[in-house]
């Protein structure tokens, strides 16, 4: 009896071990991505739909691929209200501690606060189209990705078009310029950009900044109306942008003068303006439409089985779309990591830096993954962690979004100098030294 009692304790040990190192293998093959949104506050309109298109992204790879290369994605999401830095921060270590191997601050401010603690925890930052415009250049900024642009790449393009509106960028020596933008490092980061070109062309540079959210306008406007510039650029977010746009037109100034940035081109920046917005222009990164095939499988495998994050009408939308992009970037970052560290592998942090170091999405792949007519191809390497820098203008008709089709690149022959300057600067300044030929190939 004693014998036996022994051997079914030993048993139930045994069983205990391995539904133990069966439970722990199950967790292991779950990737985790974080998810920092602001569904609430001055800023919810414009980052609900970019929250909503990432979470849905995740929901269609699980549903319709079975994960990544049978890795199942979990997710979990932490509120940032945007403007919130602090809370921002308390979300990033909250969420690295349950495995998170990858980030999208979803906003500038955030960016700037988390560089210093992703670096040190080794999980990279996607800061697709925002961020910080230096770190395009990966020999200094290992943990940063502003993939498919930055700030400065979307103020070069916004002069190159408005160069060619005036028969060639030498016509803008007398112009003048205005930037209203939101006060903070958002709208602040596209001045050394503007700077340059205004002393290379000769045009007047007006800086007008606006108090967040940006709900009064009226002392910017005023200036604008004494001022008389003969183009305005908007940098502005959320409640700001359809706010400006009220404000133009009640001044008087025509809104066919004015551009935005990608960020204030979606639907919640007209949608309310109407016709008041006609002929109003913004950047574009993205189309918007259900069209593309990734769309549509987002509506068969989401939103058909009752799966859908937001509302249906919303998928297509201009944020939206971008959401999917960014969170796109994400899997395949993973994914391409998985080719070099072992497929149907859980990667690490270091491992998914790796992969968005290494991201070769030709026409091919791009059209495979269902994003065809939305977005150019873009390949990335250690010393360019940005890989793209094309964008559109768009218009507005008073009812919906026109593309135009001419694709503008930034000059790099501006940017990369202005990187690499400031990117030694932030190393010489944080005692960092430029990564070598055998770091790159790690």
């Amino acid at each position: 009896m004693h014998i036996a009692t022994k051997t079914l304790a030993a048993a139930a040990l045994v069983g205990a071990t391995m539904l133990s190192a069966l439970s722990a293998f199950a967790q292991a093959k779950e990737q985790f991505f974080p998810l920092l949104v602001y569904r609430t506050g001055a800023y919810a309109p414009n980052g609900t739909p970019w929250a909503n298109g990432k979470q849905d992204y995740i929901k269609m790879i699980n549903a319709r691929d079975g994960g990544i290369n049978g890795v199942k994605i979990t997710f979990e999401e932490c509120e940032t209200t945007y403007a919130a830095t602090d809370k921002g921060v308390e979300c990033y270590e909250r969420l690295k501690g349950k495995g998170a191997t990858l980030f999208d601050p979803q906003a500038t401010g955030i960016t700037f606060a988390l560089t210093d603690r992703a670096a040190a925890d080794k999980i990279p930052l996607i800061t697709l189209g925002y961020g910080l415009a230096a770190s395009q250049d990966g020999g200094v900024f290992k943990w940063n990705f502003p993939l498919m642009g930055s700030y400065w790449t979307a103020a070069d393009i916004l002069i190159q078009h408005i160069g060619k509106k005036e028969g060639g960028l030498d016509k803008l020596k007398g112009k003048k310029i205005a930037i209203v933008y939101h006060d903070s490092p958002f709208g602040r980061e596209p001045m050394a950009l503007l700077d340059e070109r205004a002393k290379m062309h000769g045009f007047e540079l007006v800086k007008i900044p606006v108090t967040p959210p940006g709900v009064e306008q009226k002392s910017a406007w005023l200036q604008v109306r004494q001022n008389r510039p003969d183009y305005v650029l908007l940098w502005g977010w959320g409640v700001m942008n359809s706010t400006a746009l009220k404000e133009a037109q009640a001044t008087g100034y025509p809104r066919d003068k004015m551009y935005g940035v990608w960020w204030a081109g979606a639907e919640p920046d007209v949608r309310d303006v109407g016709e008041g917005a006609k002929g109003y222009n913004a950047l574009a990164l993205n189309p918007s439409g259900t069209s593309p095939k990734v769309i549509q499988d987002i509506l068969k495998y989401v939103h058909d089985k009752g799966q859908g994050t937001g509302p249906r009408d919303e998928v297509g939308s201009v944020l939206y779309t971008r959401g999917l992009i960014i969170q796109m970037m994400g899997v395949e970052a993973v994914r391409r990591a998985q080719e070099r560290f072992g497929k149907g592998k859980v990667m690490t942090g270091d491992q998914v830096r790796w992969g968005l170091e290494n991201l070769a999405l030709d026409q091919k792949k791009i059209d495979a993954l269902g994003f065809a007519g939305v977005m150019r191809p873009i390949s990335t390497s250690c010393l360019d962690h940005m890989g793209s820098s094309w964008a559109r203008i768009q218009t507005w008709d008073g009812s919906k979004w026109n593309i135009l089709p001419e694709w503008y690149e930034a000059d790099s022959q501006i940017i990369k100098p202005m990187a690499k300057a400031a990117a030694d600067k932030y190393a010489a300044d944080k005692k960092l030294t430029r990564r070598t030929p055998e770091d790159c190939q790690s």
